[in-house]
């Protein structure tokens, strides 16, 4: 059975998704992170993690057998057609894996999934709402140098590769600027919060001109 709210959370690399997935779960949300659902999918011995080494080749793998990212990561981010192989291989099994968590969730839950292509995959048009994360691209690198250990360049190429926040921006119900302090952007998703407990009437609803 569905949530009887499910909000759509998304944003470039970076912009402050993961706090403000963390601020929902705090305040009661159920999170369904698909960066979660993807490791899930292509652990060792699944069929996706099979399908990547029949088309990337096997030094992609660590030595256990289990998938090494970085080697990946270095392959498919300056190639977009390779990048768009990967995604043609993972993205169904982790919305196969995501659809199995929704399922299973109570009645009179709120749901988040956090997707960083949601519009893209078509995730937005089964949301109640779209939370679309923000701040600068001068913010998004200096968080990738910070808290990812990237250098300048490499921290630009992947803010670079991704589809424009703009258009993320455009089809947004709510957007959560993530720029000041981490108590603010805690406010900021509380108020939200508070909104939707208030009984705003979103469940069942969307935002057909956000979309």
């Amino acid at each position: 059975m569905p949530p009887r709210i499910l909000i759509g959370l998304t944003g470039n690399i970076a912009t402050g998704k993961s706090t403000v997935a963390h601020a929902l779960r705090d305040l009661g949300a159920t999170v369904i992170d698909a960066d979660q659902a993807a490791r899930v999918v292509v652990a060792k011995g699944r069929p996706a993690l099979g399908a990547i080494v029949k088309s990337f080749g096997a030094a992609i793998l660590q030595a256990d057998g289990e998938l090494n990212r970085a080697a990946l990561g270095k392959v498919v981010f300056n190639d977009a057609a390779r990048l768009y192989q990967l995604e043609a291989i993972v993205h169904p099994a982790v919305r196969v894996e995501m659809e199995r968590q929704l399922a299973v969730l109570p009645a009179d839950s709120v749901a988040v999934i956090e997707v960083i292509k949601l519009f893209e995959s078509g995730w937005a048009d089964r949301c109640d709402e779209v939370w679309v994360t923000h701040c600068r691209p001068e913010e998004q690198v200096a968080r990738l140098i910070g808290s990812r250990g990237m250098s300048e360049a490499d921290a630009r190429v992947r803010v670079a590769a991704q589809n424009p926040q703009a258009d993320k921006l455009a089809r947004a119900d709510v957007v959560i600027d993530t720029s000041g302090t981490h108590e603010e952007t805690q406010t900021r998703v509380a108020r939200e919060w508070k909104r939707i407990g208030e009984g705003s009437g979103i469940a069942g609803q969307g935002s057909e001109g956000g979309r």
